[in-house]
């Protein structure tokens, strides 16, 4: 998979570099709620820092990290080597990712919005479909109603509609579903839908 540098890998990779060199590596919210949901074997798609990906390699599992920042990955693969943990860090875009094998927890916390609607609604199918039995989809992502828009390049957005992650695992039992609402720069603001979502 080659890296993309569109504006989004851009504006985070910058983000990224500043939390490093401040050593912000805090779980922020919503990875703070998906960790005990976490367990086996765990792909982690649009890792960002790693924060999560690591605390859940330190807690036992095996994790594939994978994000298209180059400093994100770099960090992960250091923090990783100095702890020993069985964890495996690559920088990729995810456009036209597709699922090599089965996994216990796949993990997708703000992503999808960052492509076109229908390939965000593809790798939300192939997340479907990359899940075992028993395992568990954390999906998060801005949905409609969100109008701060300073990561999205015009063409390469999808703001999914209220509630459609839920509908998308009709079938799976629900864990949580839950939606934040969050001020942004500018007097915006940032719409969320979180979903976690076990295979029966």
């Amino acid at each position: 998979m080659a890296v993309d540098a569109h504006r989004g890998v851009a504006f985070f990779d910058a983000q990224f570099r500043r939390q490093i060199a401040g050593a912000d590596f805090a779980l922020n919210p919503f990875e703070e709620a998906a960790l005990p949901f976490v367990a086996g074997r765990v792909l982690d798609l649009g890792c960002g820092l790693g924060n999560l990906s690591l605390a859940a390699a330190r807690r036992g599992c095996q994790v594939t990290a994978i994000d298209a920042s180059a400093a994100a990955i770099e960090r992960i693969v250091r923090a990783a080597r100095a702890e020993g943990l069985d964890l495996v860090a690559h920088q990729a875009d995810v456009t036209g990712y597709r699922m090599e094998a089965c996994y216990d927890t796949v993990i997708a916390i703000g992503l999808v919005m960052f492509f076109d609607c229908p390939e965000a609604w593809r790798l939300l199918g192939e997340i479907r479909q990359g899940v075992g039995e028993g395992g568990r989809a954390i999906v998060n992502a801005l949905v409609e109603g969100t109008t701060w828009r300073d990561p999205f390049e015009e063409g390469r957005a999808c703001l999914l509609p209220e509630g459609a992650l839920q509908r998308h695992f009709a079938g799976w039992r629900v864990l949580r579903a839950q939606r934040d609402e969050f001020d942004a720069p500018g007097g915006l603001r940032k719409r969320f839908e979180t979903v976690i979502a076990e295979r029966v």
